[in-house]
């Protein structure tokens, strides 16, 4: 089978095509083939060795986690799932290696896929979905009639976060680029504003603060919380991880967030996108063959704006 892998840390250009041998799906593992994967800059984060303390040095690595597709086989243990099964889910850290044709993933990390959910609109849900509601609602404590504001709420998590804190009955506000202040009026963050706000404007309005952009200082974040609010921090990397553990371990209103994929939360996730209160938008969708220059812009340019690259099998585009 085919799978994009890189064989030592770096740049884009080590990305390759590479014919690699259909993985056996072991104890408690699920052999899927991929219909659709989606694309989210810890990809690139992780391929550059950004969390080699997570992931190791053992190479070739594949890369890519959200997907969906269709079970082809299941290991010892197994419960949940059978061949025909069509599903969504994610790889491990460790694991990686969505963007292929085959992946072997953990049952606990996916669940089955709504019918009324093409496999392009499932395959964006798992890692955007599962870290905005476990900021909002496990992190965050976000309940009915609160408010938050999203630091970055056209971003692929800030756009779900959104969705997410509107589907619980919280209102909500936002920053973002100020071209795109009418998109985020239309998803339903009021207020909104650009990135170089002054948080004064808006001050002790809001009981959460989710920055997923990473561009907030703790003190414009404070500025913007009500008494007893608290601020989520979704941008801990390894360089940053022991100022922010020891910030979140002696302040009341500051927490990180290392979102972990469990089926329950990817349940909720999908039964929302399925009910038409959370849509992730795809902007561009390209054959596996085509991944590597698709990914490349993606991370240099950032392109395409505007929604999720889906990577699929050549003979669904």
């Amino acid at each position: 089978m085919q799978k994009i892998e890189y064989h030592e840390y770096g740049g884009p250009e080590l990305m390759r095509l590479d014919e690699v041998k259909t993985p056996e799906p072991g104890k408690g593992r699920v052999l899927v083939r991929v219909r659709a994967a989606a694309a989210n800059p810890m990809d690139w984060k992780m391929r550059n060795g950004d969390a080699r303390l997570m992931t190791g040095r053992r190479f070739p690595r594949g890369v890519g986690h959200d997907f969906a597709g269709t079970v082809v086989a299941v290991g010892a243990g197994v419960t949940r799932f059978k061949p025909g099964d069509d599903v969504l889910g994610a790889m491990s850290l460790r694991d990686s290696g969505a963007f292929a044709e085959m992946v072997a993933a953990d049952e606990q990390q996916m669940v089955k896929k709504p019918a009324v959910l093409t496999y392009e609109e499932a395959a964006t849900l798992p890692t955007v979905g599962v870290t905005a509601r476990q900021a909002l609602i496990d992190k965050g404590k976000l309940a009915a009639g609160q408010s938050v504001f999203i630091n970055g709420c056209l971003g692929g998590v800030g756009r779900t976060a959104a969705q997410v804190a509107l589907m619980h009955g919280a209102s909500v506000g936002g920053s973002c680029r100020v071209t795109a202040i009418d998109d985020a009026k239309a998803l339903g963050v009021d207020p909104v504003v650009d990135f170089d706000f002054d948080p004064a404007a808006l001050k002790g309005r809001f009981d959460l603060v989710l920055d997923t952009a990473g561009t907030m200082r703790v003190k414009a974040a404070r500025t913007l919380l009500k008494p007893g609010g608290h601020i989520v921090d979704i941008n801990v990397s390894p360089a940053s991880m022991a100022a922010k553990m020891a910030r979140s371990m002696f302040s009341r209103d500051y927490r990180i967030l290392i979102a972990r994929y469990k089926s329950e939360d990817l349940d909720e996730v999908a039964r929302a996108a399925a009910e038409g209160q959370l849509a992730i938008p795809v902007a561009r969708t390209v054959p596996l063959t085509q991944a590597i220059s698709a990914l490349t812009d993606l991370e240099r340019t950032h392109t395409p704006k505007g929604g999720k690259l889906v990577i699929v099998p050549q003979a669904a585009v």
